[in-house]
């Protein structure tokens, strides 16, 4: 095995607070040692340690973007599941399948099929912290819902978040839970995680409509730190760290364009209310603004462009051009040290 994927191993794990700021400050300069701790950091919480999601992800994009983190470092003594050769063999697998492109469809089962890899004490940890994690909001005390009902949709007003819910899916050919939950197996998981998974999978474009998110690929990748934000979920933890890892090997100017998304969404999850404690299926008469409103829902913003991926594959020369203008750009600001560093 190469070296330096040996080294990437051994830095997966619990990170030094003071260690893992220097890392981020160095990443944000495209240093690629410094690039492989941060890495190093979230891939021990996707696949070892969930429980520190939130201390971790706090600091990384409270100092990618210069801000003070939302909550202090406080990792005591959190259960950690070892990361053994069956899953680092299973990890480099999914990370060398990006040499052959990955669609949307198959990248989320190349990063789904991580959980069959990860030790057998990850399932009672991450299943714990579903049950303590104050974004869950209780959900052993939740029913698992039923299927939306495409009917009741189309039955709903103009203008309405049903009816824009509607016309998204049917436009575009979604199915109405991203994935079949029976063909996954959720009914297997245990009681927390199986509502908080099956939930997520009902509302996920509720949740993109809501939240400001486009469909998007750059979208795509903030919802997931959204989600990780709003209720610690398993799946968008393992998708970015997967997905990190392989920007930084194969894309060097893309890393800090896919990480200043990263720790935009993280930050919109953590100052919105908490998305699973509503429920939707009784607002879907009302308008997206009506339920901003009320809720104090503010929809992401980023300095990356939502459609940033879509128009250097497919715009016009005139488009990819200034795309790539736009990319450079950005990459420079974010070279740049934050003021803090220097305090």
């Amino acid at each position: 095995m190469a070296k330096d994927r040996i080294n990437f191993e051994n830095l997966t794990a619990r990170p030094e607070p003071e260690k893992l700021r220097a890392a981020v400050l160095g990443a944000r300069r495209n240093d690629p040692a410094s690039q492989e701790s941060m890495l190093g950091a979230l891939t021990w919480v996707a696949f070892s340690c969930p429980e520190a999601a939130d201390a971790v992800y706090d600091l990384v994009a409270g100092v990618w973007l210069d801000r003070r983190p939302s909550t202090e470092w406080q990792i005591k003594d959190p259960s950690e599941a070892p990361l053994g050769r069956l899953f680092w063999d299973a990890y480099w697998a999914v990370i060398d399948g990006a040499q052959e492109g990955y669609d949307a469809s198959t990248i989320t089962a190349a990063v789904a099929s991580l959980g069959g890899a990860v030790d057998e004490s990850f399932g009672e940890i991450a299943e714990s912290l579903a049950q303590r994690h104050p974004g869950a909001d209780d959900p052993l005390d939740k029913i698992v819902p039923g299927l939306i009902n495409l009917s009741v949709l189309a039955d709903c007003p103009e203008h309405s978040l049903g009816k824009q819910l509607y016309d998204l899916l049917t436009i575009n050919g979604f199915d109405a839970e991203v994935l079949d939950r029976n063909a996954i197996m959720l009914g297997e998981l245990p009681p927390a995680l199986r509502y908080l998974n099956t939930r997520i999978l009902q509302m996920h474009d509720v949740w993109h409509l809501v939240a400001g998110y486009t469909t998007d690929a750059m979208h795509e990748v903030a919802i997931s730190a959204f989600q990780l934000a709003q209720f610690g979920h398993n799946y968008s933890s393992m998708f970015l760290a997967a997905a990190g890892r392989m920007t930084h090997e194969r894309n060097a100017v893309g890393f800090n364009i896919f990480f200043q998304t990263v720790a935009e969404a993280w930050l919109h999850g953590r100052q919105s209310p908490s998305f699973m404690a509503i429920e939707w299926e009784e607002l879907f008469g009302l308008t997206i603004e009506e339920i901003r409103s009320r809720y104090d829902i503010m929809p992401f913003q980023s300095r990356v462009p939502a459609d940033l991926v879509e128009k250097l594959q497919s715009g016009s020369v005139l488009e990819r051009v200034k795309t790539v203008f736009e990319v450079l750009k950005l990459n420079w600001d974010l070279r740049r040290l934050p003021k803090s560093s220097t305090a």
